[in-house]
């Protein structure tokens, strides 16, 4: 869906109402291949409303996405129920009126379109979290391992920087020499 501001001004009496299901799967797999696995169908439930040039979108959207487990890279199934509100307009001055510093404010070139789909793609990623974990990751399941290496938790890492703080102790006299050394490392 792609509208002009010229488009959305007959809907400054009656907002525009966005009831309607987006197949964005090929679109979102293929733009983030690494942070997006699958998309299963995009619910929108949502209003475009027009007031003295600028154009204010509302949605809800509600899907459920395929992304990898940030540990071992499983697919994990990640349902996101999220709602998004931008501004559009293409009018300078008009930017003092949203001074909130929650509102999001697109500023638009004469003449350019509002591409939905791309404003809905973009907000579907940022529902995405930095740390993703399979239910089994999440109860406690062993961390993943292989020939010669192994994922450690933060906790035996910091246990293991404290065992090796430790100083044999036939070189325990050799520390004496050079003190003002000890914590650099």
């Amino acid at each position: 869906m792609k509208w002009s501001l010229a488009e959305l001004h007959r809907y400054q009496d009656e907002p525009l109402h966005i009831q309607s299901t987006f197949d964005l799967n090929a679109s979102l797999t293929k733009m983030f291949p690494e942070t997006i696995l699958a998309v299963q169908p995009v619910k929108v439930d949502g209003y475009v409303t027009y007031d003295d040039g600028d154009a204010t979108i509302s949605a809800h959207v509600k899907t459920t996405l395929t992304v990898p487990s940030s540990r071992s890279l499983t697919p994990v199934q990640l349902p996101l129920d999220f709602t998004f509100t931008e501004t559009y307009t293409d009018d300078r001055s008009h930017l003092s009126r949203y001074e909130d510093e929650n509102d999001v404010i697109f500023l638009l070139e004469k003449g350019e379109m509002i591409d939905f789909d791309t404003a809905l793609a973009e907000n579907i990623v940022e529902q995405v979290p930095l740390r993703v974990l399979s239910a089994e990751e999440e109860s406690g399941k062993p961390m993943p391992n292989g020939k010669g290496w192994s994922v450690i938790s933060e906790d035996d890492y910091e246990a293991s920087k404290q065992k090796d703080k430790k100083v044999d102790p036939r070189l325990a006299k050799l520390q004496k020499l050079f003190p003002d050394q000890d914590d650099k490392k």
